[in-house]
């Protein structure tokens, strides 16, 4: 009988029991990832009370779910961790690009530099929140009947968190693994190829892999440039991708080809992401820039598979889509691992998937027999996170229903209806194309920065407007449609799951642009509804004055419009 693994640790949220008491707090945090963790410390230096809530059993948002075979983040060393002294004047990685289970170390090493565990509620996932606006506060359920009473509800959970599963027939409660072709098969594959396990890749759209380029790193190299970190970090706020890298400073048809390549060679063996964020800027937004890459990427690709049939499928001479247009996973001879004879990839292309049985998957021409079977087949990226819990709006409306023919936030950060309700690394922010501890810390330094000035300036609650938040929207699909984004069907666009939109789900401007853009609605609260509270503080009383504001004008925030060559992606 074949065995299914879906990270089946992950439970629903009618598994986990939880005493029902209610929980009062100034700050409610869903989710216990790097974002929870960095918003509990900040707003403790408010000298708000916290609590966090988190479904798993401890803190690592996805690095706690996803424990499988090769999993490992692609930011580099020292990039992929937060900017507090406290923090990183302690930490050291092992690896250039750190696994999972080292991860989880490191989350343990935050939360016992910075005493978080205290203020959290584990295995406690939060099913429904609903705004009250006579008393201004938000009213929060938990999966055993728990309430939590808030007045600013952070919403910290993650981009990646509700598994995205195709409707196979037959599936039942056979457990599954290798369908999928992201970064999460590419890992699997790669990992257990090196097990000699015989593995069947099943593949309709290859990634392009770039070069990992892994490799050891010692306590005493860090310790040397552990006193550079700081003066690292800030930089990394003031680029587009939230690391410390800047793009090629010429255009790429103003370049010689040789010159070109020679670029590309040296992105090449610096190995990690350079390839996409330290070329040329059309390479994301000129067909022709990014046929000339994606031949360089396969003439330094199709050499390493000698089989010619797995060759042509993962590596085809003619281009598959647009390089850089889905998410490139970093690899780490993946391509020598599927030549082996003990891998087979199952082209997608040629058979499909009819059902699952009870010994194995059966295909359009044929049934293979399993052991084992590994589901790597995505998330409802961005927003299915937010769209599963009961989240509901002061007129009564859940936010699915709100969001059945696009995604409406107002900078990434709040959405109309859902007044003191924040958003940390959610959709339409720069979530998918920066760097995430960059883009985390930006967003909540902001709203910790709004919630202060509410407090200083007799502020019940925001709400942002619903032109704002239209406004918002189609600055983030011009962005996308200056680029090649569009032209793939990706997760980037919502066009892996069934019936969701299809619409770009992040901010392709640069989180420089992005924080220059946010903190300027916040000066003025442009693009909010601003009630303010003019009682003597008890919620029986309340009276309000409302002052809607402006909306900010995203394109012209730092006094220009965004051009297509250096201000996009």
């Amino acid at each position: 009988m074949a065995d299914c693994a879906n990270n089946s640790s992950r439970l629903s949220r009618k598994d986990y029991v939880q005493s029902n008491d209610t929980v009062e707090a100034d700050v409610l945090i869903v989710g216990g990832g790097m974002s929870g963790m960095y918003a509990m410390w900040k707003f403790r230096k408010l000298r708000l009370s916290v609590k966090l809530f988190e479904a798993g059993s401890y803190f690592g948002g996805a690095w706690y779910w996803n424990q499988y075979p090769g999993a490992r983040v692609d930011s580099e060393t020292p990039y992929y961790g937060l900017s507090i002294p406290e923090v990183y004047q302690t930490w050291s990685y092992t690896e250039r690009f750190p696994d999972h289970v080292e991860l989880k170390k490191y989350f343990a090493h935050v939360d016992k530099t910075l005493d978080l565990a205290k203020d959290a509620r584990f295995n406690t996932i939060v099913t429904g929140a609903k705004f009250d606006t006579v008393d201004a506060t938000w009213s929060v359920q938990t999966n055993a009947g728990g309430v939590a009473r808030c007045k600013y509800l952070i919403m910290a959970v993650g981009s990646t968190y509700k598994m995205h599963v195709p409707d196979f027939k037959n599936m039942g409660r056979k457990k599954v693994a290798c369908i999928g072709s992201g970064a999460t098969g590419v890992q699997v594959v790669q990992a257990l190829a090196r097990k000699n396990c015989e593995v069947h890749a099943y593949i309709r759209t290859p990634s392009i892999g770039l070069p990992m380029k892994q490799r050891r790193m010692t306590k005493d190299e860090q310790d040397r440039d552990r006193c550079s970190y700081r003066s690292l970090y800030d930089h990394a706020k003031r680029t587009k991708s939230g690391f410390p890298y800047d793009p090629a400073q010429h255009s790429f048809w103003d370049v010689p080809p040789k010159d070109r390549e020679s670029l590309w060679e040296a992105l090449w063996e610096r190995g990690g992401i350079h390839l996409l964020v330290s070329n040329f800027p059309e390479i994301l937004t000129d067909k022709g820039a990014n046929q000339s890459m994606y031949e360089f990427w396969a003439k330094k690709v199709r050499p390493r598979i000698n089989d010619p049939v797995k060759r042509d499928i993962l590596v085809p001479s003619k281009q598959m889509y647009y390089f850089g247009t889905k998410r490139p996973s970093l690899e780490d001879n993946y391509y020598e691992c599927v030549d082996q004879d003990n891998v087979t990839i199952v082209d997608l292309n040629a058979t499909s998937i009819e059902e699952f049985t009870e010994t194995g998957i059966t295909l359009s021409d044929q049934h293979e027999a399993y052991d084992v079977i590994i589901l790597a087949t995505g998330y409802d990226s961005v927003t299915g996170s937010l769209t599963e819990i009961d989240l509901i709006d002061i007129d009564g409306k859940h936010l699915r229903d709100k969001w059945t023919k696009g995604t409406y936030t107002y900078l990434g950060l709040t959405i109309n209806g859902f007044p003191n309700m924040f958003m940390i690394y959610g959709p339409q922010s720069p979530i998918s194309f920066s760097n995430a501890p960059p883009v985390v810390e930006t967003q909540v330094d902001w709203v910790a920065a709004a919630v202060k000035k509410m407090r200083d300036e007799g502020i019940a609650y925001i709400d942002a407007l619903q032109d704002a938040a239209e406004a918002w929207r189609e600055h983030i699909q011009d962005l996308s449609n200056k680029t090649l984004y569009p032209e793939t069907n990706s997760w980037y666009m919502g066009a892996n799951v069934p019936g969701k939109p299809r619409e770009q789900l992040s901010y392709l401007g640069g989180l420089n642009t992005y924080a220059a853009t946010t903190k300027s609605a916040l000066d003025e609260w442009t693009g909010f509804n601003v009630i303010k509270d003019t009682s003597d503080g008890s919620s029986s009383n309340r009276q309000r004055q409302e002052s809607a504001q402006g909306v900010v004008d995203p394109s012209s925030v730092c006094g220009r419009d965004l051009d297509q060559r250096s201000d996009v992606f």
